[in-house]
């Protein structure tokens, strides 16, 4: 029986996945197999031995101490793609609010008084404050072409945009998906350069922290839209401010509300809406169960943002043994000579490393002593070793 341990609210569609007769789910649950969680912070969280693997119902990990769970073997799964429709139609709402002063003008509307007639008058006297612009012939930058931001990309070339995509770390599999209308930009500066709306969907890293500041924002085009519904940080809100009380920056659409941002006339902030929809969190749950029920039960890693996408068929009748490792020359050697030693066949063996970490999912035709298990956690560099039978 697994056991796994809720720290967030996770959907019902996603818990359906894992069957009752071998997993135990529980919001307080004593020394768990797995972790599913959404927003809880497991920084200063006290990580039980018996832990094996964290999913994160989300794409964002940085409410988890990654490297840490990297050094204990312990993947770590989230859900890239799940939520992004549900990012794609908030960005494409966030662009026509503000190509259309929907916001302002809706606040002047509420503000209108008198006879109906009267308010008819005012309409028409005022609402020459309010005219916008439309879609088509703008120029949309895409910072980061991940699932997300290659939504976001296909869709803007379908309103008729013009689409310029930067992220030097795009997958094959990920260009495969984007529009060959999209334009490449060679740096985030020359992107930036061309843009009258440019949003962002990257992971907040040193590298992307201030990703947007006051530099950058005199190079951009003047009466730019800035929409950023991927983490608070990435953007300079200070200097966003000051852009905007300057007439450079048209409008800052986001989901991460602040003292700062909340009442300017030009900000439109939102309670962090960007993956908060009914399917974009069934989504999630489902993807991220069955990733943890294909780990606990066959030792398959897919989506973990520590260690390398490992996937071998498990045939019944065989015994499995998988290892999380440190991705170092001549580790493999010694694991497969403590089996030879008590003359266990290999069946099937596969190897992967993922920067720093690898991992070895090993089948073989009879169960392995306790003693070679033994052995092979005490070679150097071996990080976590289970067996599955």
């Amino acid at each position: 029986m697994f056991k796994v341990l809720t720290l967030n609210n996770i959907s019902v569609a996603g818990l359906d996945r894992l069957p009752r007769d071998q997993y135990e789910i529980a919001s307080e649950i004593p020394s768990p197999d797995a972790v599913l969680v959404r927003s809880f912070k497991i920084h200063d969280w006290p990580i039980p031995d018996t832990l094996q693997a964290i999913g994160r119902a989300g794409a964002g990990v940085n409410n988890i101490p990654v490297d840490e769970m990297t050094k204990k073997g312990i993947p770590v799964f989230n859900t890239p793609g799940a939520n992004a429709n549900a990012v794609q139609e908030l960005v494409l709402t966030g662009m026509l609010l503000s190509a259309r002063n929907i916001c302002s003008a809706w606040e002047f509307a509420k503000t209108l008084d008198g006879s109906d007639a009267e308010i008819t008058k005012q309409v028409e006297s005022g609402k020459k404050n309010f005219v916008g612009f439309e879609l088509p012939g703008k120029t949309l930058g895409v910072v980061g072409l991940g699932a997300i931001g290659i939504k976001i990309a296909n869709t803007a070339i379908s309103l008729g945009m013009r689409v310029i995509g930067y992220d030097p770390k795009m997958t094959v599999q990920s260009a495969w998906k984007l529009s060959h209308e999209v334009e490449q930009a060679t740096s985030i500066d020359g992107l930036l350069s061309e843009c009258d709306f440019v949003t962002f969907h990257v992971p907040l890293i040193d590298a992307t922290r201030n990703l947007i500041n006051t530099e950058r924002l005199e190079n951009m085009r003047d009466n730019v839209t800035i929409l950023n519904f991927s983490r608070s940080g990435i953007i300079n809100d200070e200097a966003v401010i000051e852009a905007l009380d300057k007439g450079k920056v048209h409008a800052y659409i986001c989901d991460f509300p602040s003292n700062l941002l909340k009442q300017h006339p030009k900000v439109v902030t939102l309670p962090h809406l960007g993956a908060s929809t009914a399917e974009a969190e069934d989504n999630c749950a489902i993807i991220v169960a069955d990733q943890i029920k294909d780990y606990l039960e066959n030792g398959n890693i897919r989506n973990a943002v520590n260690f390398p996408t490992v996937k071998m068929p498990k045939m019944k009748g065989q015994y499995r043994l998988t290892i999380a490792h440190e991705n170092i020359p001549n580790i493999i050697g010694p694991i497969t000579n403590a089996i030879a030693k008590v003359d266990v066949n290999i069946i099937d063996m596969l190897n992967k490393s993922l920067n720093e970490a690898a991992y070895t999912l090993i089948d073989t035709e009879a169960a392995l002593p306790n003693t070679v298990i033994d052995e092979i956690k005490a070679i150097e560099g071996v990080l976590n070793v289970r067996c599955l039978n």
